[in-house]
């Protein structure tokens, strides 16, 4: 953990809490204007289901991002559930002063499993043993009861925007967020493939026009961009499709995939994709 926790309101110094279900906010200050700030860890999903929190050093001095680098914004941590090791970012937030700050990790640790996944239903100790199937007859599976959906307002028919230059890509994509629900968007470059970001209260999209499929690094340098704030959707839409690579990221990370076609309706990709058409914006 960054720095000596410094004690809270009842005495007790700021660490996880006691039943492990949640990581507990520490205290971090910034290593440019000295503000502290309660750092919230975050969560990030393995694919077997565990909300993983990487662990932070003990006594470890947060430093100020200058200069960043692919390899160095990234780092390899094994799952303890499932024993699978992935690529997750480099803790950090950014400060009121502007200053990017990196927490150190301890790499001798794994991550620390918040929500582990879920185990295999073991039969109670005496319960008596499931009677076998009858021959050609499979046992009928219990229905799980259906979630509860969220009401979702009806929408006018979506009129699309015939795509044949990038911009009109561009203008397809933010007249279809806009459709969904999500509002007045800013535009801004995008930082790493050809295109733009589009940017909404509760969303985050980028529109990628190059001519090759979008990669996994497009994928995950979206979803990096919704982790410093709360109830961000990341959105991508391309003109080329995606490789199988940034298809499965994606799906792990959430991030909702369309492909633009010719008549400017974008097709979604995955079930993120598909989810976001059913529902819309959340606000």
């Amino acid at each position: 953990m960054p720095g000596t926790p410094q004690p809270d309101n009842t005495g007790q110094p700021v660490g996880d809490s006691s039943d492990g279900t949640r990581p507990a906010a520490r205290p971090v200050r910034c290593p440019s204007c000295r503000r502290e700030h309660s750092y919230q860890p975050t969560l990030f999903p393995c694919t077997c289901g565990a909300q993983l929190k990487i662990p932070l050093l003990r006594g470890g001095i947060p430093v100020q991002v200058r200069f960043r680098s692919w390899e160095d914004a990234w780092l390899s941590m094994r799952c303890p559930s499932c024993g699978r090791s992935e690529q997750w970012p480099q803790p950090e937030f950014t400060c009121d002063c502007g200053a990017q700050v990196r927490l150190p990790v301890d790499t001798g640790r794994r991550a620390v499993p918040v929500v582990p996944a879920v185990p295999a239903v073991q039969p109670p100790r005496g319960a008596p043993p499931a009677r076998p199937a009858s021959a050609g007859r499979p046992p009928l599976p219990t229905p799980a009861p259906a979630p509860r959906a969220r009401a979702v307002p009806p929408r006018p028919p979506f009129v699309p925007h015939p795509v044949r230059t990038s911009d009109d890509a561009i203008l397809a994509a933010a007249r279809y967020l806009e459709w969904l629900g999500f509002g007045e968007l800013e535009v801004s470059d995008s930082q790493d493939r050809e295109g733009v970001c589009l940017l909404g209260s509760t969303v985050v999209a980028q529109v990628d026009t190059w001519t090759e499929p979008a990669d996994l690094r497009a994928v995950e340098c979206l979803w990096l961009n919704t982790l410093h704030a709360d109830e961000l959707q990341p959105v991508m839409f391309t003109l080329a499709g995606y490789n199988q690579e940034s298809r499965n990221r994606a799906d792990q990370l959430l991030v909702a995939l369309f492909e633009l076609d010719l008549a400017g309706v974008p097709q979604p990709v995955n079930s993120a994709a598909r989810e976001l058409l059913r529902t819309g914006s959340p606000s």
